[in-house]
């Protein structure tokens, strides 16, 4: 598994397909979060942020072969391997991406309430954040698992379906994602941090679901 996480790492990084969401993401930061705001409130900006951003990544990664080299490394692994792979990367790199983007966020964030009236200990906020942050790239890849190949093969369908699915799991309620977010911004209205422990646990229950199905089609259908 370690050859092909880094074969599918090599993959992304030479086809330079990740430069658009990365753009994307640090231009949505850049809009959205300023120096001095409410940690909480830049944190669950932060985190929200990143799901689509983890969706298109799994998009890019589980589409980067040509046909016949997904071929050949299907054939010497094991085409659910391989698929799984993929997913791995798109989600370590999002993960990252979440991670560092967290920090940079807790460190230029102003550590009070959102009314400023309140002081929010800044490493447990930043803690916070980052479980939120990990809970949304955790179902962004899920999003972008169950709206790429081998589930949907045709680009007209599955894109429009990623971008609709993303924006759902953000806002609609009962979403992991929408759960952690929500639960950051509420902490910062009341000057208290929470923990989403419990979305994170259901996002990754999710993702493991969504993965376990994308990775099992993939060794009934052919690319």
């Amino acid at each position: 598994m370690t050859a092909l996480l880094s074969y599918q790492t090599a993959l992304l990084v030479r086809s330079q397909r990740w430069l658009p969401p990365f753009i994307l993401y640090a231009a949505f930061l850049g809009i959205g979060v300023q120096g001095g705001q409410p940690v909480l409130d830049s944190l669950g900006f932060t985190a929200a942020g990143l799901l689509p951003v983890a969706a298109w990544l799994v998009r890019i990664c589980v589409t980067n072969e040509p046909p016949a080299a997904r071929s050949c490394v299907s054939a010497a692994v094991g085409p659910g391997r391989a698929h799984l792979a993929a997913l791995l990367v798109a989600l370590s790199v999002a993960a990252l991406v979440g991670t560092v983007a967290t920090v940079v966020v807790t460190l230029i964030s102003d550590p009070v309430s959102a009314d400023h009236q309140t002081r929010v200990p800044r490493l447990p906020a930043g803690a916070a954040g980052l479980l939120a942050t990990l809970a949304c790239a955790l179902l962004g890849t899920a999003v972008g698992a169950l709206t790429a190949w081998p589930l949907l093969r045709s680009t007209g369908r599955a894109v429009p379906a990623m971008l609709l699915a993303a924006l759902l799991a953000v806002v609609v309620t009962g979403s992991p994602a929408h759960a952690a977010v929500s639960g950051l911004v509420t902490g910062s209205r009341s000057g208290t941090v929470p923990l989403p422990l419990l979305p994170l646990a259901a996002a990754a229950l999710l993702t493991a679901a969504a993965t376990a199905v994308a990775c099992a089609l993939t060794s009934r259908r052919s690319p």
